[in-house]
């Protein structure tokens, strides 16, 4: 059999809505060092997904919140100029409370939904795709 080179690192992201708004990190490092993004990073070797997106939320804004769904698998090339990625975004869902920047987020905040924009790596796209997708599950539920 022949052996396959390494692929993509695997990286979780977390859309977490509250209010009209979103939580999102100002990044303390380079890549977009000082722009807004989901909280999220690279998983660890001993850990799932689920597990890597609490943790990383915990670490970058001090919250805690567990998985409520999944936004999606989000891998094209070129959205980290660290390399090739394949981030696994959850929806999630805890006690919405004052964030505060850790880790290699210079500051966190609940930012409105208008203003988020300009989001480093693909970000912008994530939120979007989180946004119709809760949309069509309001929309679901009204009609049964």
């Amino acid at each position: 059999m022949a052996r396959r080179g390494p692929g993509p690192a695997l990286t979780v992201d977390a859309v977490w809505l509250h209010r009209g708004r979103v939580l999102l990190v100002r990044r303390g490092r380079p890549p977009y060092r000082g722009r807004w993004a989901l909280p999220g990073g690279f998983v660890e070797p001993d850990e799932t997904v689920e597990q890597a997106v609490v943790r990383e939320l915990r670490e970058e804004t001090g919250l805690v919140a567990h998985p409520i769904g999944l936004v999606g698998v989000f891998s094209g090339p070129g959205r980290d100029p660290r390399g090739p990625t394949a981030s696994v975004v959850f929806r999630v869902r805890g006690t919405p409370r004052r964030p505060a920047g850790n880790d290699d987020a210079a500051e966190a905040a609940w930012v409105p939904l208008s203003r988020a924009q300009d989001l480093a790596f693909d970000h912008d796209a994530i939120l979007r795709t989180a946004l119709r997708a809760r949309r069509r599950n309001r929309s679901n539920r009204r009609t049964r």
